[in-house]
């Protein structure tokens, strides 16, 4: 998702995975949260390698150095920085998706390192979605999070007040 704003403000961001169709919304959203004061917290530095693979040799390098052939595939440390300065005022926080390729270890440790941060909140942290509950489990810190479920979908379309089928029915029985 974070790529996809990126791009929106005019960043390369290779080939990297981009909601292309999306970057109409993802201005409009990011226009919103300035009239809003609110604030949205996009990487700084990230991870690059040209593919996603075991193999790939992973650089770091600040957002605005990310090149044609690269693939950003983790954050970095100022990244975690930001978002750990955030999240330390947080009441409740929602995560859904990870930071990185999380399944290969040199590209996990923004979920990782993440994941780790959400625990130690004194926040309700709410995880949603399969990816996010394998990272969580990964980092070993599932027990010490509020409530996660895989189901992420549902978990965001319940946040945005739309019915789903399963509440419906029970609340009908």
């Amino acid at each position: 998702m974070a790529n996809t704003f990126l791009k929106s403000k005019g960043l390369e961001v290779g080939k990297s995975l981009v909601e292309d169709d999306k970057l109409d919304l993802a201005r409009e959203i990011m226009a919103k949260a300035v009239e809003n004061q609110v604030e949205i917290i996009l990487p700084k530095d990230v991870i690059v390698a040209p593919e996603v693979s075991e193999n790939a040799k992973g650089t770091l390098k600040d957002v605005e150095d990310v090149a044609e052939d690269d693939m950003i595939l983790d954050i970095g440390k100022e990244s975690l920085k930001d978002i750990e300065g955030s999240l330390s005022k947080a009441k409740t926080v929602v995560l859904n998706g990870p930071c990185g390729v999380f399944e290969i270890e040199k590209f996990s440790h923004g979920t990782i390192e993440l994941a780790k941060i959400l625990a130690k909140l004194d926040a309700t942290v709410i995880v949603g979605g399969g990816d996010s509950v394998a990272a969580v489990e990964k980092a070993g810190v599932a027990d010490d999070l509020t409530h996660i479920s895989t189901g992420g979908g549902a978990s965001l379309e319940m946040l945005e007040g739309k019915k789903l089928p399963g509440i419906e029915a029970v609340e009908e029985a």
